[in-house]
């Protein structure tokens, strides 16, 4: 696999850390944080771990596929909100805008990570 900043692991350790402060972020700016706020923040850890795990082992295969399904399941686990989002976006309200907004940046982290996962994978069967 590649090497230089673009490869998955470097992303998924760069998205992990998007994903903690999303999670974190919405749990402190929430005026009833619930812990599911911090679902971004847990997967975010995840990902930093199989980037780290990717980069320093001969386990790659494992990373790379581990942060393809962390991708997925981010991404599908907040698509719930688009509705939401949309409102949100064309300036109508929304229940809970920092729920909203921090499920958007979910979305749109877990995408980022899925298309370098992606090209990853695709690069590798060339």
């Amino acid at each position: 696999m590649a090497t230089n900043w673009t490869d998955p692991y470097r992303v998924g350790i760069a998205v992990g850390i998007g994903l903690a402060m999303v999670g974190v972020g919405a749990y402190l700016a929430s005026e009833e944080p619930h812990f599911t706020a911090l679902i971004p923040a847990f997967l975010g850890v995840l990902c930093v771990f199989l980037g780290r795990l990717g980069l320093a082992s001969d386990r790659d295969r494992l990373a790379t596929y581990g942060l393809g399904l962390l991708a997925l399941a981010g991404a599908g686990g907040s698509m719930r909100a688009l509705g939401d989002i949309a409102t949100l976006l064309t300036g109508g309200n929304v229940d809970s805008a920092v729920a909203t907004g921090a499920q958007g940046l979910t979305i749109l982290l877990s995408l980022v990570l899925l298309v370098a996962v992606a090209v990853a994978i695709l690069n590798e069967r060339r």
